[in-house]
């Protein structure tokens, strides 16, 4: 309840809707999926824990949001599936990865502080995470199974990949380097498709409209 209370909050503050006892602005929303809401801490979080790629083509809040949004939309798809649980390991792993890069326990507190993060909720979107890649697996990888043709072709395109000391490698050798990007390549595709037909289907209402 205190959390729906202070998403409730958050929302009316950023219309200009919030009660007088209320009127600091706690956080900045930046968009609503479904009934969710996305806000700037998630995006400073996001970014302080490399939770998500940066665009760094565009505004950045921009480019985090969008990519918070596209996650918001997938994990209730993945919710409607639920796919198996990710073992307790493989979460502490992706945790332990996020630690070590901070030079000790007290850095690490430091900046969940900051972030307006608890460990918890940096524990549950690590979770999500490997979720989400379990269920990409499940839907994806029997779709894709790339033809010797193109597998070829991308060794041809994408030579200097292959290239070792100035040698190109032969294509026996590189076959399933190459066989591998090409099936992230078409994952990537149909991963897009699969997000778009989803953002054409939610309802996301964006209210940052960048700098």
């Amino acid at each position: 309840m205190v959390h729906r209370n202070r998403a409730l909050i958050v929302f009316l503050a950023a219309l200009g809707m919030a009660p007088a006892v209320h009127a600091e602005v706690i956080d900045r929303v930046l968009a609503v999926v479904d009934t969710q809401i996305i806000t700037l801490s998630d995006v400073r979080a996001a970014v302080r824990f490399a939770l998500v790629p940066q665009d760094v083509a565009v505004d950045p809040i921009t480019a985090v949001m969008q990519r918070l949004i596209d996650r918001r939309l997938m994990l209730a798809e993945v919710d409607r599936y639920a796919p198996p649980e990710p073992a307790s390991a493989a979460v502490d792993a992706a945790m332990t990865a996020i630690e070590r890069r901070y030079k000790d326990a007290l850095e690490m507190e430091i900046a969940l502080n900051q972030s307006a993060m608890s460990r918890e909720e940096l524990r549950r979107y690590v979770r999500d995470t490997l979720r989400l890649e379990t269920y990409f697996q499940q839907r994806f990888s029997t779709v894709v199974q790339p033809s010797e043709d193109e597998i070829r072709l991308y060794y041809r395109e994408h030579a200097t990949e292959f290239t070792v000391a100035g040698k190109l490698q032969p294509l026996d050798a590189a076959r399933e380097a190459a066989r591998a990007a090409v099936i992230r390549e078409q994952r990537e595709v149909l991963l897009r498709q699969w997000v778009e037909g989803l953002r054409r289907r939610g309802s996301v209402q964006v209210l940052y409209l960048g700098k």
